[in-house]
């Protein structure tokens, strides 16, 4: 219930109280302020005020770029179609840009991954009925690499006995 870290003391409920080293635990205790009935203010959209700051400089999209993309950024920002061109990216970009691109990145490449499967699956399939046509079982194989290893022992014991 209590746990006390430094000159902070955590109360239950996610309650911290801040309170001088020694003094006793009843002594810090206040009433936490009671919220409105109606809760407090937030905004659906995720976005500020309408009464923020305008958009200064170095800010695209509301977000202020912080993050220089390196080349292969950019050619991530390129494929995932955010930008047309590689000089069209600006020399700063916020992080959110990025992640959202590697994110799609990743999904783009898991897709051809799971086509690529998809083909090699058929390509073995096939490969397999063209073997079973001409008579080839991995049995067969073992059995002949078996019998020629023999006759190569055999050679080879007749040769060392001369």
């Amino acid at each position: 219930m209590f746990s006390a870290v430094g000159s902070l003391l955590r109360l239950g409920r996610g309650v911290t109280v801040r309170c001088a080293p020694g003094t006793p635990v009843e002594a810090t205790r206040r009433p936490a302020p009671a919220l409105p009935p109606w809760g407090l203010a937030c905004y659906s959209s995720g976005a500020p005020p309408s009464n923020s700051a305008p958009k200064g400089r170095g800010e695209v999209h509301g977000v202020p770029a912080q993050h220089k993309p390196s080349q292969f950024d950019k050619k991530i920002l390129v494929w995932t179609g955010r930008f047309r061109s590689m000089e069209e990216i600006p020399p700063r970009v916020p992080p959110e840009m990025i992640d959202t691109a590697r994110n799609k990145a990743r999904v783009k490449v898991c897709y051809i991954m799971i086509g690529l499967t998809i083909i090699a699956c058929f390509a073995v399939i096939a490969s397999a009925k063209r073997a079973v046509e001409r008579h080839e079982s991995l049995a067969s194989l073992n059995l002949a690499k078996k019998a020629k290893l023999r006759e190569e022992a055999a050679l080879a014991a007749q040769a060392k006995a001369k």
